[in-house]
């Protein structure tokens, strides 16, 4: 049982290191508003998680990941989302952070927290994870619901550990950030990410 849920952990390690829209909306949080932002998306992100791990355990997440439809509907309102953010990133001109000030920048429109919740809530292959891969690591001689339970807790885990100490990580280079004209050029990089990333989401397939 232990080197079956080593394995599990190794895989959900890799599901929490992989860049996608998370990491995108986490970056441009980070970078731009500071680390304190970073964290509090990382904290919605790891609350979308697990309520996708209620809607599985409820029966609801398998519903979305079989009926094109829903799917489709999820996905579409996603990548909205997500242009709506790469968007708002392009449009919107920011300055650089006080002298003196190393671990908070100019404010970003809308909640950090309810950022990394809708970015994650709205992101159909999440559901296709948890209700595709997931049964096939579960740990044997464990029931189903609680060997659900445990890896839904280890990839929240495990993605807040990566995605918190990259958020540390990029509050090292702040005051190289906010010199004059990079905090703009972040902006407009990250919105041109994220609504590649819409894009992404948006074209595919279940």
């Amino acid at each position: 049982m232990l080197t079956h849920l080593l394995a599990a952990v190794g895989v959900l390690g890799l599901l929490a290191i992989a860049p996608g829209p998370d990491m995108a909306v986490v970056t441009r949080r980070a970078l731009v508003a500071g680390r304190g932002d970073g964290l509090r998306t990382v904290g919605g992100i790891a609350t979308g998680l697990l309520l996708w791990g209620a809607l599985t355990a409820a029966g609801l997440a398998p519903v979305l990941a079989a009926s094109p439809a829903a799917y489709l509907a999820v996905k579409l309102l996603g990548a909205s989302y997500l242009v709506f953010l790469g968007a708002q990133a392009l449009v919107q001109h920011r300055r650089s952070a006080p002298a003196g000030r190393t671990d908070t920048g100019p404010a970003i429109a809308g909640s950090p927290w309810r950022t990394g919740l809708v970015s994650n809530v709205l992101n159909p292959k999440i559901a296709i994870c948890y209700t595709g891969l997931l049964p096939t690591l579960s740990p044997p001689g464990l029931p189903a619901s609680s060997a659900m339970t445990l890896l839904v807790l280890l990839h929240t885990s495990l993605t807040v550990a990566w995605l918190g100490s990259y958020v540390l990580l990029l509050s090292k280079a702040w005051p190289v950030l906010q010199k004059p004209r990079i905090p703009r050029a972040l902006e407009r990089t990250t919105g041109v990410v994220l609504i590649g990333f819409a894009l992404v989401v948006a074209t595919a397939s279940a």
